[in-house]
């Protein structure tokens, strides 16, 4: 999620698509939606999801990023656990990174990144969790932001012995619509044994939005990293039971935070079909 003088950029995690929100003076309103296959060359086409897990805005582009993350069937019932969980799903238009050019707006044609998930293969740290599903502790990313032309990846999983992952990127050009990987760097952060859920540009900074790492409720904080240090514990964020895990930040023009939250309980929805967020001061 990324919020600009005039609205809201979210993407939801089922569909292959990014959204549009204008506010209107009292909510964001008036969803437009744009196809990412309309405007990249998608490894698997227009209907599969893309599991889009982090959006950054930076320097007159739109980018967005798949969560890279194998799936595991989700187990209903104790006398299905073992044939269910025994599937592993692997969905390639998750394992994508995409540039937009911002126009008004609306979205142009834009460039792609395939491959990381292979690049990160024989890495000595993450390789071993490219072949684990995301809610098993394995490669999932979840945090996008663009600081100049520095692109970072903040991973909910893994968590190596407590300690959460940030990856930076190295892109090059790769033709008009392309782009490749020229290397990485792994930034190693003690997140309290937490994954990151979302990162967010604040005032010279990054903020970090943390969280568990498997399907667990909580604990949630906000944490405030420099890029370089220790990062510096800021909020400590509510959570529900099976419900109200918070999932993405947004600077507001006020300089609150907007924190939106992924299986919103019922106090959530207004009779208008909308969803609650939460404003919040640091």
């Amino acid at each position: 999620m990324r919020a600009d003088a005039t609205g809201l950029w979210i993407a939801g995690d089922e569909t292959a698509t990014i959204e549009r929100l204008t506010w209107t003076g009292e909510r964001y309103d008036h969803q437009r939606t744009f196809h990412l296959a309309d405007l990249v060359d998608l490894p698997a086409g227009r209907d599969d999801e893309a599991d889009i897990e982090g959006l950054a805005r930076a320097g007159g582009w739109l980018w967005a990023v798949g969560s890279h993350s194998l799936k595991r069937r989700r187990a209903k019932s104790r006398e299905k656990a073992a044939k269910r969980l025994s599937a592993i799903i692997r969905e390639p238009n998750r394992f994508i990174l995409v540039r937009l050019p911002l126009e008004g707006d609306g979205l142009g044609e834009g460039a792609i990144l395939t491959g990381l998930a292979d690049a990160l293969a024989d890495d000595p740290h993450l390789g071993p969790f490219t072949a684990i599903p995301g809610k098993d502790n394995g490669l999932d990313i979840e945090g996008l932001a663009v600081v100049g032309d520095r692109v970072l990846l903040g991973l909910r999983g893994p968590v190596l012995r407590g300690w959460a992952v940030v990856l930076e990127l190295d892109l090059r050009e790769d033709g008009p619509h392309r782009l490749k990987l020229g290397g990485y760097h792994k930034h190693f952060l003690d997140l309290g044994g937490l994954g990151v859920r979302d990162l967010c540009p604040y005032d010279g900074d990054l903020l970090l939005l943390t969280g568990p790492t498997m399907s667990l409720d909580g604990p949630v904080r906000i944490m405030r990293w420099d890029g370089t240090g220790a990062p510096v514990p800021v909020a400590d964020l509510p959570y529900g039971v099976g419900c109200d895990h918070p999932e993405g930040l947004a600077v507001m023009g006020d300089g609150r935070l907007m924190v939106v939250y992924d299986s919103p309980s019922p106090a959530r929805l207004t009779p208008e079909g909308g969803v609650l967020a939460d404003l919040i001061t640091i």
